[in-house]
């Protein structure tokens, strides 16, 4: 058995047999080492330092752009060059000008991405809803923090939070915010790390911190009283579902659907859209109305323009005389973004650790982080006021005997002894005697003693009391209570995005009405199809054809059947001829592989008409095997077009064979050798791919070349071709019954 390796080993060097003339060390690294030493920290790196928030809502990104931005004095102060604030967050955040400015925009107002933006900003930003409108560069645009910002640096300097070294060490930056709202559910955020990511949609603001206040009061406060549903910037209706927002609200996954808003000018038959989903933008939802357009299943719509400007978003839809609005949006809805799906990950940074939480459970992680930074807060008040009322009590002691005080520094003879000679003078601590030697003459007077010694006693008061609330969660959570009442009171505005509970989800039926005429189908062998209709055959039945090519199939058929097309790629395309345009027999037709949408390379090789999809289709492959596969096998309930595996890629398929009811065929190889079959004796297969059973035994030089019905294939000695079991070689046609060999597959 061979020695394990030992986790930690350096890795052995040894010559590479491959180099012959040339020094070359490889190093041996098993796979697992080095996914651990090499892959493990970069994908911690990027799970904790940069894709997933943390409680606070923030990415480190954001967090140090934020604190660079408070740190030079922007929270209520004049705007700056946002090329300025860019150059001193790199201080803390060295990834480059770009990805800060980035940041930076999307953070801001004149963006638009967050219900409650936190950059104050002046100049282009683009917008969240457009994909081309592109923002100035930093050096043309302004920037400060919005007032919303004092709420995340409320008393960040009373050790409300742990503040941690910058890359280089040379600054102190915080670890987390200490907001004082629940940021997380408040601030959409999305994220893309390394094995998981993080999709966290926004609330509204006072329902959040509503939804806090209950959850705090009562743990099992159902939120839905207080939270109603997400919320966003860009506006839209929420097409509330009950069971999906319960899913999303315990577990912290689950999607949830957002359409436009719109009206529709009856006088100018224009459909305005204004508000539209937040997760796509104005240009994705004109190019797949294009494209529809393009397709003919949006015929309805004449024009649409993008009329956005200054007062806002406004997409414009003109319509064709006679179109039902409401039933084109039902439609858009359906096969547009103009209705889009959201999808909830609520992953977020605890302790470092990332988790997936409902939003009961963000709920309370935030409450518990909130409180300890409220106690440290407290803790730290007290100690302040606690070193402060210790000097005062040595001052009281000093104030109350004033001329002995002044004996003693008198005839005190070296400086350094005078606070010594206090100390022992009064029985006061060295802190306490060096505050009262630095008092100034001017204040031994009778009303700055009696101030100074009055405020001993509410010092004592205001410490017991931040004591008591330190140790009293009951009083933590009603000071949480109070700041979050607050926040609502200053910042809260309404709601955005409305709420549908009751909608229509169903796209209306086509009522468009397929004439149901007879047709003629041509298709010739290079793939051109042509739809001719009986009187115009009539006029002119001989039929052109590109030169080299020639007649293949036909049928005579109505004009709302539908057409199966093989390919050589094993491919099968469902098309319906109502969507040809009949032609005339001295027109080349439709050519398929472009009407149909087909692989470049890739040719038509058989066609039937699949009726009520009752029949069987024979698959003759030139190895000598026989497949049959009911045509059930390739009917959809979906519109689509396109069937991937249509039959087995083992071997070339020699011919293709349409079976409505038992009968005869007949195999003919290249030697010249034939086998009549009877269809019954083959079992139906249920897999398209089946590479069926073997109907004619080969040598390795031959192969099948034809396949076609026994009834008009010209051979007269039939009993001489036929077996008794399958496979079999076959015998050797004779002349009388050679036939037509230059028909290779029929229908």
């Amino acid at each position: 058995m061979a020695k394990k390796k030992k986790t930690g080993d350096a890795p052995k060097k040894t010559e590479n047999p491959h180099v012959k003339g040339l020094r070359a060390d490889v190093l041996e690294q098993p796979i697992v080492d080095t996914l651990e030493w090499n892959y493990m920290p970069y994908a911690m790196s990027v799970i904790i330092y940069r894709a997933i928030p943390e409680i606070d809502g923030f990415k480190p990104s954001h967090r140090k752009l934020l604190y660079t931005m408070y740190q030079m004095r922007l929270l209520g102060g004049n705007r700056t060059k946002s090329a300025n604030i860019v150059g001193q967050t790199m201080k803390l955040n060295p990834h480059g000008d770009a990805a800060i400015y980035d940041t930076m925009v999307r953070l801001s107002r004149g963006y638009g991405a967050l219900l409650n933006p936190y950059v104050d900003s002046k100049g282009n930003f683009g917008k969240v809803y457009s994909r081309d409108m592109a923002w100035a560069a930093s050096r043309y645009t302004e920037a400060r923090l919005d007032p919303i910002c004092g709420e995340f640096f409320r008393d960040i300097d009373k050790d409300t939070v742990d503040f941690l070294d910058n890359y280089e060490g040379t600054m102190k930056e915080p670890s987390l915010l200490p907001t004082t709202f629940p940021n997380v559910l408040v601030s959409a955020n999305q994220g893309i790390a390394v094995g998981m990511a993080s999709n966290i949609c926004g609330f509204n603001l006072g329902e959040v911190c509503d939804a806090t206040i209950a959850r705090i009061r009562n743990p099992r406060a159902d939120l839905f009283q207080t939270l109603k549903a997400p919320d966003f910037p860009t506006g839209g209706q929420l097409l509330f579902d009950q069971a999906e927002m319960e899913k999303i609200y315990e577990t912290g996954r689950g999607s949830f659907r957002v359409r436009c808003k719109w009206r529709y000018d009856k006088k100018e038959n224009v459909i305005e859209v204004y508000e539209i989903p937040y997760s796509t933008t104005i240009e994705v939802i004109m190019d797949k109305v294009v494209e529809l357009n393009k397709q003919g299943k949006v015929k309805e719509i004449a024009d649409m323009r993008d009329e956005t400007d200054l007062s806002g978003l406004k997409l414009a839809i003109d319509l064709k005389r006679g179109t039902d609005p409401e039933k084109l949006m039902q439609k858009l809805f359906k096969s547009t973004p103009l209705q889009d799906s959201f999808a909830c990950n609520f992953n977020i940074l605890i302790a470092g650790m990332p988790r997936v939480m409902g939003v009961g459970e963000i709920l309370d992680e935030w409450t518990a982080w909130r409180t300890e930074s409220v106690r440290r807060r407290a803790y730290f008040d007290m100690k302040k006021k606690e070193e402060r009322l210790h000097l005062l009590k040595g001052l009281k002691k000093i104030l109350l005997d004033i001329d002995k005080a002044i004996k003693i520094i008198r005839e005190t003879e070296s400086d350094a002894e005078v606070e010594p000679n206090l100390m022992i003078g009064f029985g006061i601590d060295q802190v306490q005697a060096e505050y009262v030697a630095e008092i100034k003459l001017r204040n031994i007077n009778k009303e700055y003693i009696l101030r100074r010694t009055g405020e001993v006693d509410t010092l004592a008061d205001e410490v017991a009391d931040l004591k008591d609330l330190i140790n009293s969660p009951k009083r933590l959570k009603e000071v949480i209570i109070s700041e979050l009442q607050e926040v609502k009171k200053k910042f809260a505005t309404p709601r955005r995005t409305e709420l549908l509970y009751e909608f229509s989800d169903e796209a209306p039926e086509e009522t468009v009405e397929i004439p149901d005429t007879p047709v003629n189908l041509f298709l010739s062998r290079g793939g051109y199809l042509k739809k001719i209709t009986q009187q115009s055959l009539r006029m002119a039945s001989e039929q052109k054809y590109k030169e080299g090519d020639e007649a293949y199939l036909a049928w005579e058929t109505s004009n709302r059947s539908e057409l199966l097309v093989f390919t050589d790629r094993q491919q099968c395309y469902k098309c319906r001829l109502s969507d040809f345009d009949a032609t005339k027999a001295s027109a080349l037709g439709d050519f398929l592989p472009s009407k149909l949408g087909m692989d470049d390379g890739e040719n038509v090789l058989w066609a039937c008409i699949p009726g009520d999809y009752s029949a069987h289709i024979l698959f003759c492959y030139a190895n000598g095997k026989v497949a049959r596969v009911p045509l059930s096998a390739y009917q959809t309930q979906s519109n689509r077009r396109r069937l991937t595996g249509a039959c087995s890629d083992k071997a070339p398929l020699a011919g293709a064979l349409l079976v409505e009811a038992d009968q005869e065929f007949v195999l003919i190889s290249s030697e010249g050798r034939a086998v009549i079959f009877n269809s019954a004796s083959l079992a139906p297969k249920a897999t398209r791919t089946t590479q069926g059973v073997s109907v004619m035994t080969l040598k390795p030089k031959w192969q099948v070349v034809a396949a076609r019905p026994l009834e008009g294939s010209g051979i007269v000695n039939k009993s001489r071709y036929r077996s008794r079991s399958l496979p079999v070689a076959g015998a050797l046609l004779k002349p009388e019954d050679k036939g037509e060999e230059q028909i290779t597959m029929q229908v």
